[in-house]
């Protein structure tokens, strides 16, 4: 039975593509921030350890590569914070909070990393959840973008530094969650496809043979090596 830890599964598309996991038999350490919120979606839930914390401490990456119990054969990313809502404008963005999302966005997806590389199979998978904002110059997404376009880097690096692995940067594209909402407050967000939908991309990348790289989650879905 093959291992996953999914960060942020408590909701959105960490929920969705964790379920699906289970569903094809994976064994799961799943976290998130919100105990409570955490334990409703996978108490008593086979094959699930749901280990609630913030990734930017120490002791929590610990818990959760210890939680797994040995080889991980796949690593996911997805855990992020938006930043201040609404969105300020760089010229107004508080250093602190710009301080805060690069150490969520960034930072700690790598300590992640780097707590869970002894412990990885051969082969194994390693997928940080990265979006369009990393490319394309919104306004007011100057904070969250920078983050993860700082993360696709950090990917494309770890990438070539470890070709015994697979390493993917995917954007899953737009999704109706509550992140989302909370990037547009008071603005009606039902248009937006389900978290669901994106993830038929992710397990793409987990179950086939692309090389390690950069991914829209909706184009690399039917696609083969």
């Amino acid at each position: 039975m093959p291992t996953a830890i999914v960060t942020g599964a408590s909701r959105g598309l960490g929920l969705a593509l964790a379920r699906e996991l289970v569903e094809r038999g994976w064994r799961l350490v799943v976290d998130a921030r919100g105990a409570e919120a955490l334990e409703r979606e996978w108490s008593g839930i086979a094959g699930v350890v749901a280990v609630p914390g913030n990734l930017a401490d120490f002791a929590h990456r610990r818990s959760l590569v210890a939680a797994a119990g040995g080889a991980i054969d796949l690593l996911v990313n997805n855990a992020s914070v938006l930043g201040p809502s609404p969105q300020p404008a760089l010229a107004d963005y508080p250093l602190d909070e710009l301080r805060r999302v690069f150490e969520i966005n960034v930072v700690a997806p790598l300590a992640l990393v780097q707590t869970a590389l002894p412990f990885l199979a051969p082969r194994a998978r390693i997928l940080n959840v990265t979006s369009d904002a990393a490319v394309e110059p919104y306004e007011g997404w100057g904070g969250y973008g920078s983050s993860k376009a700082a993360l696709d880097q950090l990917t494309a690096i770890l990438g070539a530094e470890r070709p015994d692995l697979r390493v993917y940067a995917v954007d899953p594209g737009d999704m109706r969650t509550q992140m989302h909402q909370e990037a547009f407050p008071g603005e009606d967000i039902s248009d937006r496809p389900p978290p669901e939908e994106s993830v038929p991309g992710l397990l793409e990348l987990i179950e086939g043979d692309l090389p390690s790289g950069r991914y829209r989650a909706r184009e690399v879905a039917g696609v083969t090596a």
